[in-house]
C-alpha cells in the first residue's frame, strides 16, 4: 500500500501563493508518477499537474500552466505545488494522487491523499 498526506492548504487572499506538499510513504517502489487534482463544490475532479519520479518530467492543465509548478524532492519522498497569482477560481480541494504514470485521467491513479483545502478569497 502507499499513503499520501498533504499539506499547506489555507485561507488567503486573490494574488497570494501557497505550496502544497504531498508525502508518499509505505510502497512507494510501485509509484512511478504523482498528479495533484482539485474539486471544486459541485464540480468534476479536475486534473492540475503532474510529475514522474525519476525522470522529472512535468505535465499541466493548459490553464494553469504558467501560475502553478509541480516539483518533487525524491530523497524526502515529497511532491510539492507551488501556486502563484491565486484566483477565487482555484478555490478547491487539492487532492495528490500516485500512479504508474504521469497522466491527466484521475482513473490512472491509485492512491489518493485526504485532500487539502485552498480558499482564495477576492
Amino acid at each position: 500500500q502507499v499513503q499520501l498526506v498533504e499539506s499547506g492548504g489555507g485561507l488567503v487572499q486573490a494574488g497570494a501563493s501557497l505550496r502544497l506538499s504531498c508525502t508518499v510513504s509505505g510502497r512507494t517502489s510501485i509509484s512511478e508518477a504523482m498528479g495533484w487534482f482539485r474539486q471544486a463544490p459541485g464540480k468534476e475532479r479536475e486534473f492540475v499537474a503532474s510529475i514522474n519520479w525519476r525522470g522529472g518530467s512535468t505535465y499541466y492543465a493548459d490553464s494553469l500552466r504558467g501560475r502553478f509548478t509541480i516539483s518533487r524532492d525524491n530523497a524526502k519522498s515529497t511532491v510539492y505545488l507551488q501556486m502563484n497569482s491565486l484566483k477565487p477560481e482555484d478555490t478547491a480541494v487539492y487532492y495528490c494522487a500516485a500512479g504508474v504514470s504521469a497522466g491527466t485521467s484521475r482513473w490512472e491513479y491509485a492512491y489518493w491523499g485526504q485532500g487539502t483545502q485552498v480558499t482564495v478569497s477576492s
